[in-house]
């Protein structure tokens, strides 16, 4: 039984990171798809639109790298 735990215990991190991924690939989609329909309703407001997608895709993708960091920061 020992064993088994000390050999899960290596590869706990990459199954954090595997699940802190998740939100955050989420969240990329809804970006993206909320700013294509808002692009397909109003094409004049083209420049907003693409810099508020940006902005959300920058805060999900700082997330998934907190969570690439966060397994190692506390990891044994």
């Amino acid at each position: 039984m020992m064993n088994l735990a000390a050999e899960v215990s290596g590869s706990l991190g990459s199954i954090g990171y595997g699940l802190a991924a998740i939100g955050p690939g989420i969240g990329v989609g809804i970006v993206f798809g909320n700013g294509t329909q808002a692009l397909a309703r109003q094409p004049e407001a083209a420049g907003l639109i693409r810099q508020n997608q940006i902005l959300g895709f920058a805060f999900c993708e700082a997330l998934a790298l907190i969570g690439i960091v966060m397994p190692f920061v506390y990891g044994t």
